[in-house]
């Protein structure tokens, strides 16, 4: 499920020593109910964006935690180091883009309109989630040709 939405957005980590500029089409826009994202965002899901790795610049030093995600691929969250904020995120299994949260762009995210729920399995039920948003256990099905 691709977007036609176009972003310029800056934003920075709770300290200031970091900041991220993204600017550009943005892939998609999702839900995770995985449990890394329930532990990341403190919540029961993530409200998360995708978008080209070229799109999106950082500057100031970030630091980096990889652990293997549920679906076999090395998940990276890179961070502040001072304050800890997640910056974004990405990978293996997409290396092209970065995956940051819509939550970074508190007070400038009302563009941000999910189209699906992935990792539903795990999501729990007192996180309301808009009823009528597609879920799926794990990712999203591939479309096949």
């Amino acid at each position: 499920m691709s977007s036609n939405t176009e972003i310029e957005q800056e934003t920075s980590c709770d300290c200031g020593a970091v900041r991220l500029h993204a600017k550009g089409r943005v892939v998609s826009m999702f839900q995770c109910g995985c449990q890394n994202c329930q532990k990341v965002s403190g919540s029961g899901h993530s409200s998360v964006v995708l978008m080209p790795v070229d799109a999106v610049r950082v500057t100031g030093a970030t630091k980096s935690f990889t652990r293997p995600a549920e679906s076999g691929a090395a998940f990276t969250r890179h961070f502040c180091p001072e304050c800890g904020t997640t910056l974004y995120a990405e990978s293996s299994r997409a290396p092209a883009f970065h995956i940051l949260l819509a939550g970074l762009f508190a007070g400038h995210n009302e563009w941000y309109a999910p189209t699906q729920l992935i990792f539903s399995r795990s999501h729990p039920d007192w996180d309301l989630i808009e009823s009528t948003l597609p879920r799926h256990e794990t990712y999203r099905p591939e479309k096949t040709a």
